[in-house]
């Protein structure tokens, strides 16, 4: 497989002097970014002009021989913060052209972690064998235990330092040639709330994942801790604890979903030989509805659909498997019979698919096999899969797996 790009991540364990250290580059980056935003807004209210990335870069010479704390902090760091302001630039003006209403023009912010470019350059990674703990040494704080291990073994490319929580974080992109291991089954996959996924095999069998309902477990202590929150004054010492608990809990519940995402989407790759799934627009699903429809649109935010399919199509593309993405509008899994091809519209209430050819399964099981059998064979109904029989059909995905992409179907 060609070189990609992954991260790791590391748990920073600082002494207390690198911890102040820490803090003080970290301030001192959104200090930049702040700076360098006021100073784009007043260029173009005053003299109408508008200031690039370049132009700020080559102002940060300037800044740090006038301003001596700069000139201990790596010069490419600095840059790394510049070109986020700029990538925040180039959303808001992408979103004003696609006609957002919301463009969100950036704001001024405090600063969560700073990066580096170059691997050498202001920082190098000192590691054990295979990737596991060892040590990061950053100029101007000096050398800082880690913790931490990577799937895959790679070089070294950047660096970002993370605080999250009152916890340091090292989160690395390495280039690596990851491998992983894939199995014979030709699969669809139906994305939903009742149940996780439902997958449809080749074989004609159905695997259900439940939904873990990972916010929901937790949903009455975050409401409880957020109300105790609500109470303190602002700026005391009292808010800023309470404030942390409700962050430590809201990281509690994002790494349970991250840990279960990766769990399912590796036992997945390792069976399959062709993955399809269906477009999903998660925006316009969790967008609209208003007050009467906030718990729906919690639950599909904390089932985190996006992650799941980006998750899984990474791991497909390692191990080198079909990866297939059918067009909703044009396949409407939902609302068409697996049986027969027969297209009627459903309320979200409807969890029961029943069709006048007699087919009566759940809904999720019915779109799990359209999106199956317009996977493998361009149409709704699979009736080529009956025909030809499984093993002709697993022939075919040793041989001549069809290379269907979402914009050929």
């Amino acid at each position: 497989m060609e070189k990609v790009k992954r991260k790791v991540t590391y748990r920073l364990y600082p002494s207390s002097r690198q911890q102040s250290a820490l803090s003080e580059t970290l301030r001192m980056h959104q200090q930049l970014y702040n700076a360098a935003l006021e100073h784009r807004i007043n260029a173009y209210k005053k003299c109408g002009k508008s200031i690039r990335f370049y132009d700020q870069c080559s102002e940060l010479t300037e800044l740090r021989r006038e301003l001596p704390e700069y000139a201990s902090v790596n010069a490419q760091s600095c840059q790394v913060t510049l070109k986020r302001l700029d990538l925040a630039f180039q959303a808001f003006f992408r979103r004003i052209k696609s006609g957002d209403k919301k463009a969100g023009f950036p704001r001024f912010k405090s600063y969560s972690g700073f990066g580096y470019k170059t691997h050498g350059d202001g920082w190098k990674l000192l590691c054990g064998e295979q990737g596991k703990h060892g040590y990061l040494r950053l100029s101007g704080i000096g050398q800082i235990k880690i913790r931490g291990k990577g799937k895959h073994v790679g070089t070294p490319k950047t660096c970002e330092i993370q605080h999250k929580q009152g916890k340091w974080y090292a989160s690395i992109t390495l280039e690596c040639s990851p491998a992983r291991a894939c199995g014979k089954e030709a699969i669809g996959i139906d994305w939903g709330l009742e149940t996780f996924a439902t997958i449809a095999k080749h074989d004609g069998s159905i695997a259900a994942i439940a939904n873990p309902r990972t916010l929901r477990k937790h949903l009455k202590e975050l409401g409880s801790k957020q109300r105790v929150l609500s109470r303190k004054k602002r700026g005391s010492n009292n808010r800023q604890r309470a404030q942390a608990k409700v962050a430590k809990l809201h990281g509690r519940v994002s790494n349970a979903r991250k840990e279960f995402m990766h769990q399912v989407t590796a036992k997945i790759v390792k069976t399959s030989a062709l993955i399809a799934v269906e477009q999903l627009n998660v925006k316009g699903m969790s967008s609209h509805g208003g007050s009467h429809k906030k718990g729906l649109n919690r639950e599909i935010l904390s089932a985190a659909p996006r992650m799941f399919h980006q998750m899984l199509r990474y791991k497909a593309e390692e191990a080198g498997i079909e990866w297939i993405e059918i067009i909703t509008k044009i396949a409407k899994p939902s609302q068409t019979c697996h049986g027969c091809g027969r297209q009627e519209k459903k309320l979200l209430s409807e969890r029961w698919h029943n069709c006048v050819c007699d087919v009566s399964c759940s809904r999720d099981e019915n779109a799990a096999r359209v999106i199956l059998h317009w996977a493998l064979f361009g149409n709704a109904t699979g009736q080529e899969l009956a025909r030809r029989g499984e093993s002709a059909l697993v022939d075919s995905l040793k041989h001549e797996t069809p290379s269907i992409t979402a914009s050929a179907v």
